[in-house]
């Protein structure tokens, strides 16, 4: 039998679907508490939901992003558990490279006809198994952040923001280093991007354009990734 039988089965988008609804349930969880915890501190309803209006538009372009990667992933690994993976993670190259390291394991290359079920298998579980620590790290550490923070700041509140943009910035230069250091298409998106986004936030901050401050990230990333294509 195919693998892609066996990695397109009923059985597997039951699977699938099980785990992602996972995901449905705590992003529920999440709002209601936030709803209510926003409340508590003196939120009123225009900001929550404005910040709620922002959140989803600034996730509109990354989830994009996402869907070209889970096309790509679905060929190798089939739909269930390229849909599940990216739903849980998001990173398609670690997926990627877990599934190739799992086949590669069993002397197989990923994708190639010499796929197999068991292969198949394997890459699964080296996907899953090489993401656990997240999970673990997420599970024992996150209600300990509060006094990372108290620590970190020396429990100047007025410097929180100082430090979470700082480490926003830290993710995103990270995530551009390579694309600085090997020129190619990506770092034309780079730039162009940057500029964009650049040129964005100043206009709408100039002249008080709410929705360009909202679609300000999308706009950027669209406009740098169909630059790059064109070029």
């Amino acid at each position: 039998m195919d693998y892609l039988e066996i990695a397109n089965s009923p059985y597997m988008w039951l699977a699938a679907a099980s785990a992602v609804l996972v995901v449905f349930v705590q992003a529920f969880i999440f709002v209601k508490k936030s709803l209510v915890v926003g409340k508590e501190i003196g939120l009123s309803n225009v900001q929550m939901k404005s910040a709620m209006k922002s959140s989803m538009i600034s996730s509109i372009g990354p989830s994009i992003v996402i869907l070209f990667g889970l096309i790509s992933l679905l060929v190798a690994i089939g739909g269930p558990m390229a849909w599940m993976r990216l739903s849980f993670i998001g990173s398609l190259p670690f997926e990627l490279l877990a599934a190739g390291f799992g086949a590669e394991a069993m002397g197989v290359s990923l994708g190639s006809e010499n796929m197999t079920g068991t292969v198949f298998a394997n890459s699964v579980w080296t996907m899953v198994l090489g993401s656990l620590g997240w999970i673990v790290f997420t599970g024992l550490f996150t209600h300990k952040m509060e006094k990372m923070q108290t620590f970190l700041t020396a429990g100047k509140k007025e410097l929180v923001p100082i430090i979470s943009i700082s480490a926003m910035i830290g993710a995103f230069a990270y995530f551009s280093a390579d694309r600085i250091l090997n020129i190619d298409k990506g770092t034309i998106a780079l730039f162009i991007g940057a500029i964009t986004m650049l040129a964005l936030a100043w206009t709408a901050d100039k002249n008080n354009i709410q929705w360009l401050k909202e679609w300000g990230l999308t706009i950027a990333m669209f406009a740098g990734a169909i630059i790059a294509f064109l070029v």
